[in-house]
């Protein structure tokens, strides 16, 4: 996993102050973007930043990829050339994992994960103690305003919408896609079929964010 540069790090970490300062015992932090923006690596840097400031368990991050659905059903709907599509995931799922999330009554939360090396999700991966104070929530889809997706935007306290350059989006997605066993074209084909179709979709929830943040590479 790369590094989040800093300055986009130190905005997004700006962002949460009012946050923090505020009587909230738990604050649902959200960061959405197109493909290979740079999501999860933000979201985990943040999280990190988070437990050397306040202490280790004040934050942890959590996927929304983790709710994936399995490959044996996605080729039993016929989606499996779609996979990363919002119909690809369970997004009722994830919707109930925020609302668990959101109650934080005392109860140690398990989230899933997703594996690029398997190309699986992986339940039961991430847990989330009571203590836990900052929840970073990263996803494509965060800010879709249909239904079941609307409802994440509702109980997330702050959206950032991470951007970066085209080019080096599109590089990262090729080659995620040939570590997975694609060959070039074969790679080629799924990004620009797949992966940018879902980006043209993800673009247009990006007015719903409350943070607009470029990654400068």
């Amino acid at each position: 996993m790369g590094q989040t540069h800093p300055q986009v790090l130190a905005e997004a970490r700006a962002a949460l102050d009012p946050l923090l300062d505020s009587d909230l015992d738990r604050v649902l932090v959200g960061v959405a973007g197109p493909p290979a923006a740079g999501k999860s690596t933000m979201a985990t840097s943040l999280a990190e930043a988070l437990c050397r400031e306040f202490g280790e368990g004040t934050a942890v991050a959590v996927p929304m990829d983790g709710f994936h659905l399995a490959n044996a059903e996605l080729d039993r709907l016929g989606l499996a050339d779609r996979k990363g599509a919002p119909e690809t995931f369970d997004a009722s799922g994830f919707v109930h994992l925020l609302r668990r999330l959101r109650d934080a009554d005392g109860e140690l939360v398990y989230a899933p994960t997703f594996s690029r090396v398997v190309n699986e999700s992986i339940g039961s991966a991430i847990p989330v103690a009571p203590k836990v104070r900052v929840v970073v929530v990263e996803g494509n889809y965060l800010l879709l305003p249909y239904e079941p997706w609307s409802q994440v935007r509702e109980l997330l306290d702050l959206v950032m919408y991470l951007e970066a350059p085209r080019p080096a989006r599109i590089g990262s997605l090729l080659r995620r896609q040939q570590a997975r066993g694609l060959g070039r074209q074969a790679a080629h084909d799924w990004v620009h079929r797949s992966d940018e179709r879902n980006a043209a979709l993800i673009e247009t929830t990006r007015h719903r964010a409350d943070v607009l943040l470029t990654r400068p590479d």
